[in-house]
């Protein structure tokens, strides 16, 4: 199973980003996915997680209201729009997939907000 984000980059305070993960490998329906984050210094953290089907979303407390989870599952490929940046979210962001026993993480991908 590959996972690949795309999407990080620099904006300003109040600016939006959409970030992409492409899975690849597997049956991307059977899994349940997250974004994660990890500052530097500090430790990595959930950000949102989606059901296999979609229909069930979480969101840590920090992002709620501002930041939106979802997947195509016939593309394969999972979302975080990230909207009312703030310059505290900025870290490298990944993409993870759970199934049974099964994790796998993308490779990450930086976010950066000015203030």
């Amino acid at each position: 199973v590959q996972l690949v984000e795309s999407g990080g980059g620099l904006v300003q305070a109040g600016g939006s980003l959409r970030l992409s993960c492409a899975v690849s490998g597997s049956t991307f329906s059977g899994y349940a996915m997250g974004w994660y984050r990890q500052a530097p210094g500090k430790q990595r953290e959930l950000v949102a997680s989606i059901s296999s089907t979609g229909g069930s979303t979480n969101y840590a407390d920090s992002v709620k209201g501002r930041f939106t989870i979802s997947r195509d599952n016939a593309k394969n490929t999972m979302y975080l729009q990230m909207n009312s940046l703030k310059p505290e979210d900025t870290a490298v962001y990944y993409c993870n997939a759970r199934v049974l026993l099964y994790t796998y993480w993308g490779q990450g991908t930086q976010v950066t907000v000015s203030s």
